[in-house]
C-alpha cells in the first residue's frame, strides 16, 4: 500500500510559489532597511513594497534562459515593476545583495514555518501518549527483555515512557529550529564588502530572523545538519512505537493491535488477515528521515566561502523530511489515539508461565532470609529450567520444595508471587513524569 500525504499545509510550504514568496519578503525588507538608512530612495522602497510581484510560470521560464533561479526571479519582479509603470523603483530590488543572501534568509523563514507544524504535531502525539497512558496505567502485561517474558509492567508504563521521550524530541525539535532562526545578508565571502551589518540586523529584524554573527556566503550547514537530526529522532520515536505495535499485534501475542475498519482488507489471497500495515509503513519511512541526516551532515563541509554542492541536496532532503516527519506524527498518533487493547489476553499471556516471571523476586526473598544467593539461584534456576522445558508449574514446584519451605513461610512464598508487590512503584513513576 504506496502511503497518501493528506495534510496539503506541509506541502505549500515548499511549493515555487511559497519560496518566491519568502524570496520577495527578503528583497522587500532589504529594501525598506535601506531606505531607513537613506540608502534606497524611500518612495522607491514604497513603490516595491505596493507592486512587486512575480508569476511562478514566469520565473520559470526565464530560468530555462539564464540557468540562474535568483536572476530569473528578480528579473521576473521587475518586469511586474515595469507592468505597474514603476521600472525606475525597480533598479533598487537586489541592491547590495547576493543570491544566498536572499535564498539562505528565505529558507530560514521556510523552516520557521515548517518547524511550527512540526512542533504542533509532536505536542498532539504527546498528549495521546498521555491519555492512554492514564488508561492502561495499572494495565497488567508481562514485560519482555530479547523478546523473552522477564517480569511484569503495565501497558501505561509504555505510554509514559515514549510521552517523555516525545518531550525530549519536542525540545531537541524547538532548539534546533531556533538554531535555524537566522538570516544573512553579508555579501558574496561575508564581509559586508557593499553593506554593512547595521542593515542586516535591520533586514533581519523585519523578518524575525537572528543575525548570523558570522557567516561565509551561506549561513553554516551544521544548524541544517541538526535540524534534520532532531527530524531522525522523532521519526525513530515513531518507530519505536510501532514496531512494539507490531510486536504486540503478532497472533500468539495479540495483546495490542491497530484499529480495523469496517470493509478494510488485509490480503488478496488470505481473507482472515489484519496486518500491522500503518506500523509497517511508519517503520518504513522514519527510514528514509534518518538516511536524510547522513546528506545533512555531509552538506557541512563546504569549498572555502561556499559552493553549491549543498544546494541540490537541500532541495530534496528538507522538503522530505519535514514532509515526512508531519506524515510520521500524524500516523503516529492517530495509530496510538485508535489502538485497540486487550487487557485479558495481557493477563493470560502474564500467567501463561505459572508463576515463572517472579523468580527474581523470589531469588532476593530466599537471600534475605539467610539462603546464599549462589545456592538460591541454583534451587530457583532448578526449577525455573524444568517448567520452561516441561511446562509446568513454576509456583507449584516452589511451594513443594522443602529447601524453600525451610527458608520462607507459605506467606512469605505468596508474597514473592504477588503483582502488587511488583507494580507498587507504579504510581510514584507517573507523578514523576506527569507530575
Amino acid at each position: 500500500m504506496i502511503p497518501r500525504y493528506t495534510r496539503p499545509e506541509m506541502g505549500r510550504i515548499w511549493s515555487d510559489q511559497n519560496r518566491f514568496q519568502q524570496w520577495l519578503e527578503v528583497e522587500l525588507a532589504a529594501s525598506e532597511a535601506l531606505a531607513e538608512l537613506g540608502v534606497v530612495p524611500a518612495g522607491a522602497a514604497r513603490l516595491l513594497r505596493a507592486h512587486a510581484a512575480f508569476d511562478v510560470r514566469r520565473i520559470l521560464e526565464i530560468e530555462k534562459e539564464v540557468k540562474h533561479d535568483v536572476i530569473a526571479f528578480t528579473t521576473a519582479v521587475a518586469e511586474s515593476m515595469a507592468a505597474a509603470g514603476h521600472s525606475e523603483a525597480s533598479r533598487w530590488l537586489h541592491y547590495g545583495l547576493t543570491s544566498n543572501d536572499v535564498v539562505d534568509s528565505a529558507q530560514a523563514l521556510m523552516l520557521r514555518q515548517a518547524s511550527a507544524i512540526l512542533v504542533r504535531g509532536l505536542e498532539s502525539l504527546r498528549e495521546v501518549l498521555k491519555r492512554r497512558a492514564l488508561e492502561f496505567r495499572h494495565t497488567v502485561q508481562i514485560g519482555r527483555t530479547h523478546g523473552v517474558h522477564a517480569e511484569p509492567v503495565t501497558f501505561g508504563l509504555k505510554f509514559a515512557i515514549w510521552y517523555e521521550e516525545a518531550g525530549r524530541d519536542l525540545a531537541r525539535l524547538r532548539a534546533a529550529a531556533e538554531d535555524l532562526r537566522v538570516g544573512k545578508v553579508s555579501g558574496a565571502v561575508g564581509t559586508f564588502a557593499h553593506i554593512g551589518p547595521e542593515v542586516e540586523e535591520r533586514i533581519c529584524a523585519r523578518l524575525n530572523l537572528k543575525p548570523a554573527l558570522v557567516s561565509s556566503q551561506v549561513i553554516q550547514r551544521d544548524r541544517h545538519a541538526a535540524f534534520v537530526s532532531a527530524l531522525a529522532l522523532a521519526a525513530a520515536l515513531c518507530e519505536k512505537i510501532a514496531l512494539e505495535v507490531r510486536h504486540l499485534q503478532r497472533t500468539e501475542v495479540r495483546e495490542a493491535e491497530e484499529y480495523f475498519a469496517r470493509g478494510q482488507k488485509g490480503s488478496s489471497a488470505m481473507p482472515h488477515k489484519r496486518n500491522p500495515v500503518t506500523s509497517e509503513q511508519i517503520c518504513g519511512l522514519a527510514r528514509v528521515v534518518r538516511a536524510n541526516t547522513q546528506a545533512a551532515f555531509e552538506n557541512v563541509a563546504l569549498w572555502h566561502e561556499r559552493d553549491i554542492s549543498h544546494s541540490s541536496v537541500e532541495r530534496v532532503i528538507l522538503p522530505d523530511s519535514t514532509i515526512l516527519a508531519d506524515y510520521l506524527l500524524e500516523k503516529t498518533t492517530q495509530l496510538v489515539d485508535r489502538l485497540l487493547v486487550y487487557p485479558e489476553r495481557m493477563r493470560r499471556n502474564l500467567e501463561m508461565t505459572r508463576g515463572l516471571v517472579f523468580s527474581g523476586q523470589l531469588l532476593l526473598d530466599l537471600a534475605a532470609a539467610g539462603m546464599l544467593r549462589e545456592q538460591a539461584y541454583r534451587i530457583v534456576q532448578a526449577h525455573a529450567m524444568r517448567a520452561w522445558e516441561e511446562e509446568g508449574d513454576f509456583r507449584a514446584a516452589i511451594e513443594a520444595d522443602p529447601e524453600i519451605r525451610a527458608a520462607l513461610t507459605p506467606e512469605q512464598i505468596a508474597a514473592a508471587f504477588s503483582l502488587e508487590r511488583q507494580l507498587r512503584n507504579v504510581d510514584r513513576i507517573f507523578e514523576r513524569v506527569f507530575g
